[in-house]
């Protein structure tokens, strides 16, 4: 396993940026050449989800992981990462927003999937999360996804929760909203047993209620992250491809990670290491490791790579 993601690391290597020193600009009509005369970035983001994609009600700042990959992208484009300009989108909204130009990508916990896929490009995955449960810290009748039997489970419109729910647990109740953040507070005033997403998702919400929410921790299925663009933008998907692989081996995504999934305590004895551990390197949520080499660009026209 080992040897095959140091495999993957090196082929999506070939697909970055060169190194400094070839100054030749982006290919014509491409997405990376319009960002960049455009000088800003567009992402689709949540606003509601501590960890990954979460708007400071104070100080206005998009924080979390997400929001970290988004700014790194940001900063390749146009050479600052403060060139980013964020817009909420909700799960259900995900594939619209990205038909409809409303923005560039869109990077807000989305998982790959081949009906999804049907109307939208993905990246590689550059994240690894787990579907599990949260509920209140009194109930100890839920202990795994089994015993959601006959309970009600709040999740998320246009999320691969719905469908995984109801395939795996019959005569479960499902409250579907457009947030997750819609859920906490029914789950808190006992309208729903529990809640249901990816389990970072989970933590970030259980961040927020530690002494009054308990996270199952066993988690059930696994779902890859990616970046997603407009479909059949092959260019942009191999240029971010070779950013996610940049990311991996340099240290880049090391630092998102432990800024943002890494820092908020995880509940008392997790049960797994599918919980954020001291080491981004030592769970589950990395996609692959390999050594960092040269930068080369897909295509064969080139861009300057920055100074961070």
């Amino acid at each position: 396993m080992r040897a095959l993601r140091a495999l993957l690391a090196a082929v999506l290597v070939g697909l970055l940026p060169t190194a400094c020193g070839e100054a030749n600009a982006f290919p014509e009509d491409t997405t990376m050449a319009r960002i960049k005369a455009r000088g800003i970035l567009t992402v689709g983001i949540k606003f509601d989800q501590p960890i990954f994609g979460y708007k400071d009600p104070a100080s206005g700042r998009i924080t979390g992981f997400d929001a970290e990959m988004a700014r790194l992208v940001a900063k390749d484009l146009t050479g600052s990462e403060r060139n980013i300009r964020f817009v909420e989108t909700v799960s259900s909204k995900r594939e619209d927003f990205i038909e409809q130009g409303v923005v560039d990508l869109v990077i807000a916990t989305y998982s790959i999937t081949p009906t999804r896929a049907k109307r939208v490009t993905f990246t590689e995955p550059y994240y690894y999360a787990g579907q599990d449960l949260l509920v209140r810290v009194g109930d100890s009748t839920i202990n795994q996804v089994a015993d959601l039997k006959g309970k009600t489970v709040c999740t998320a419109r246009g999320s691969t929760s719905v469908d995984r729910l109801e395939t795996t647990v019959p005569g479960i109740h499902l409250t579907v909203v457009d947030a997750y953040s819609i859920c906490v507070p029914a789950l808190i005033a006992g309208r729903v047993d529990a809640v249901s997403t990816d389990d970072t998702i989970l933590l970030g919400l259980y961040a927020q209620h530690p002494d009054t929410l308990r996270l199952v921790g066993k988690p059930f299925a696994r779902e890859p992250y990616g970046m997603g663009m407009r479909k059949q933008d092959t260019a942009f998907r191999d240029y971010l491809n070779g950013l996610i692989a940049r990311w991996l081996c340099n240290g880049e995504w090391d630092r998102a990670y432990m800024a943002t999934v890494g820092s908020p305590a995880p509940p008392p004895n997790p049960p797994n290491r599918h919980l954020p551990g001291p080491i981004a390197e030592q769970n589950d949520h990395k996609p692959f490791r390999g050594t960092c080499g040269s930068y080369g660009y897909a295509n064969a026209d080139r861009h300057e790579e920055r100074e961070a």
